[in-house]
């Protein structure tokens, strides 16, 4: 028998660690997901977390504790795909290091990621976007920064992690005026920001009287804002600004919410995808095709431009020649 604690320290240090130089996000993310699997396991086999076994952790608890996540505790598809993702990267580092498990491990790793349903992005239109950024109150201190952060969120498209990890010198106020962010999977890229950005960052940064290392947006005891911060004061003035936009009070709107507009606007004004794809840090296409499922004009506009095929043909409709064929269309 192989103690699981051991082979779980070690792939937190070795290879999250030492090998992979993991970010601190991913190393947040895979921690929560053991929290979970070593509770449920303690609950399950009536083990304590540190005299579980490799073994305990086969297939049979694992496909069970994915289910607890739905079923339980309520989480998506998604969330369980990216549970299931650390504890697969946890068995291939086991694999090496304890062949005598090959059997179980492998059983784990071939456990499949489930396949979602794509769910349209829920974003703001340009009047939406406008009544948020006029909701706080600029005659206090927290109003101009938070009309601050929401200006450079609703022009840059960055995600969350990305806006409250900004320092004051990241924002390059020169022309070419840019904000220099590090993304996901430690990719830094360089965000341009319009004349508008440019004299609210400034005047901010007047105000915020910061050293060039020091983060862009603050609390009033000045440490960085929280990513449960950035939430909630968006979430406070989504509210205030459903009293002069109605339709907000039908949305859930979330600061990820906020970067999916920025996508939608920008294709919106015709930005072509790969362009709107590097402007978010995404690795791939592929990432965008919510995006563009999500604005139904988008296609349209597409459609409009095609020439026709056969510019004298006359519309017209599908009508089968046969019983067979017929029958078959009307299922």
């Amino acid at each position: 028998m192989t103690a699981a604690a051991p082979a779980i320290q070690a792939f937190f240090l070795t290879r999250l660690g030492a090998e992979r130089d993991a970010s601190h996000h991913t190393i947040d993310s895979y921690r929560h997901t053991f929290r979970l699997l070593l509770a449920f396991a303690k609950t399950h086999t009536g083990k304590d977390p540190c005299e579980l076994d490799l073994a305990d952790l086969d297939a049979g608890l694992v496909s069970s504790f994915l289910d607890h996540l739905e079923s339980e505790r309520s989480n998506t598809v998604g969330t369980r795909n990216t549970r299931l993702a650390a504890i697969h990267s946890f068995f291939r580092f086991a694999s090496y290091r304890h062949p005598e498990h090959a059997h179980t491990i492998g059983q784990v790793l071939a456990i499949p990621q489930k396949r979602a349903e794509t769910v349209p992005r829920c974003y703001l239109t340009e009047a939406e976007m406008g009544a948020l950024i006029a909701a706080p109150d600029r005659t206090t201190w927290s109003g101009r920064r938070d009309h601050a952060l929401l200006v450079t969120a609703l022009r840059t498209g960055m995600r969350l992690s990305e806006l409250t990890g900004l320092r004051c010198q990241d924002a390059q106020l020169r022309s070419p005026a840019h904000l220099k962010c590090l993304g996901k999977g430690r990719k830094r890229r360089d965000i341009p920001i319009d004349k508008a950005t440019v004299a609210v960052l400034r005047a901010w940064l007047i105000e915020r009287r910061g050293e060039p290392d020091d983060p862009l947006f603050v609390s009033r005891r000045r440490s960085g804002l929280s990513a449960d911060a950035v939430q909630r004061l968006v979430a406070k003035h989504v509210g205030r600004a459903a009293a002069t936009c109605p339709s907000l009070a039908n949305k859930s709107v979330s600061t990820h919410n906020l970067r999916h507009s920025v996508a939608m606007d920008l294709l919106g004004h015709g930005l072509d995808v790969a362009v709107v794809a590097l402007w978010l840090g995404h690795e791939s296409l592929e990432s965008m095709k919510p995006y563009v499922h999500a604005d139904p004009t988008l296609k349209q506009r597409a459609l409009e431009r095609l020439t026709p095929l056969n510019p004298d043909a006359r519309p017209g409709r599908y009508r089968a020649t046969d019983d067979l064929l017929a029958f078959l269309e009307g299922l």
